[in-house]
C-alpha cells in the first residue's frame, strides 16, 4: 500500500493544488492529512474565508482517498466545509503488520506517547519541521509542512511504501528516508 502523508496545509489554496497534483503523480492509494487543514491566520479576513472555501473544495475532490485527524487550528466550521471526517485527535492504522499512530502532534507527540505494549510508530505534523527519529521506544515521523515550512526547511510531504518512509520536497526530491526493517 502506498500512502501520502501531509500536514499543515493551513488553507493555502496554492499549495493544496500542488498537494493534489503530487497525490496523483505519486499514485498513492490514500492521503493522510495530519491536521491544520483550512485555517490561515496570515490572510486578511475576506480573503481568508475565500481561500478557506477554495482549499476545502480541493480537498473535497479527494474525499474518497482521505484519512484525516484534527489539528490545533481545526474547528467545527472547518468540519462543516469538508466532506470527510477530520475531528478525531488520533487514528491508528494497521499497515504491513505495523500500527501507525497518526495525530497532529499538539496533544500526542514524541514527549507524550500513547500507551502501547510495543514500539510506537508516531506520525504527526504540528511543528512544520520534517523529521525521522528512531529510538528504542518509538519511531517519530513528521512530514513537515506542505505550505508553511519552518526552520529553513523546504515544503515537504511523506510517502510510505514497501515498509519505507520517504520525506520528499514538493519537487519530488528525497529529503530523508527510513526502512521499518532497520527499526525492528
Amino acid at each position: 500500500m502506498k500512502l501520502l502523508f501531509a500536514s499543515d496545509v493551513h488553507g493555502n489554496e496554492h499549495f493544496c493544488k500542488k498537494l493534489k497534483n503530487i497525490f496523483f503523480k505519486e499514485k498513492a492509494e490514500k492521503l493522510i492529512l495530519l491536521g491544520d487543514l483550512l485555517f490561515n491566520k496570515s490572510i486578511l479576513s475576506f480573503s481568508r474565508n475565500n481561500e478557506r472555501l477554495k482549499t476545502a473544495g480541493i480537498l473535497n475532490d479527494l474525499t474518497e482517498y482521505i484519512i484525516a485527524v484534527r489539528g490545533n487550528c481545526d474547528t467545527d466550521l472547518d468540519q462543516d466545509l469538508l466532506d470527510f471526517p477530520m475531528m478525531d485527535i488520533y487514528k491508528k492504522l494497521m499497515v504491513d503488520g505495523y500500527e501507525f499512530f497518526i495525530t497532529h502532534g499538539h496533544i500526542y507527540n514524541e514527549y507524550y506517547l500513547p500507551q502501547s505494549d510495543r514500539k510506537v510508530i508516531m506520525i504527526h505534523g504540528h511543528t512544520h519541521i520534517p523529521c525521522i527519529e528512531n529510538t528504542k521506544d518509538y519511531l517519530y515521523l513528521n512530514p513537515g509542512s506542505i505550505s508553511d515550512p519552518r526552520g529553513g526547511n523546504p515544503n515537504t510531504y511523506m510517502i510510505y511504501e514497501n515498509k519505507e518512509f520517504i520525506i520528499k520536497t514538493i519537487e519530488g526530491k528525497e529529503f530523508n528516508r527510513i526502512n521499518l526493517d532497520e527499526c525492528y
